[in-house]
């Protein structure tokens, strides 16, 4: 785990130092957000997890996502994100319930 990490990290030092140095290769005109998700389990030790990294970010947990089933926190630098995100079950379920015919039916021509 600490090998994934460090390379991750190494490879965002690397990208920045890329672009610094290449300044006509275009950057992304939006945000973007960089996601984590802990490991699966329970919602309550997924949330347990999530509420742990929110204390280590010094942030509270984001509401705005909560009716969706998406237990989140996140903290920006500038135009990039970085958000950990438990989905809860319900919202898993209904997510395999939407998506249980994807290529089962064939409209007609």
């Amino acid at each position: 785990m600490q090998d994934h990490r460090r390379a991750f990290i190494n490879g965002l030092l690397n990208l920045a130092i890329f672009l610094e140095t290449h300044p006509d290769v275009p950057v992304p005109l939006a945000s973007v957000a960089i996601r984590a998700f802990p490991a699966a389990g329970s919602d309550d030790q997924m949330q347990a997890e999530v509420d742990r990294v929110a204390a280590l970010l010094g942030i509270e947990i984001d509401p705005t996502h909560l009716p969706y089933g998406h237990y989140m926190a996140g903290i920006g630098f500038g135009p990039i994100r970085y958000e950990f995100t438990a989905i809860l079950a319900a919202a898993r379920a209904r997510h395999a319930a939407q998506h249980s015919y994807h290529g089962c039916i064939q409209p007609d021509a």
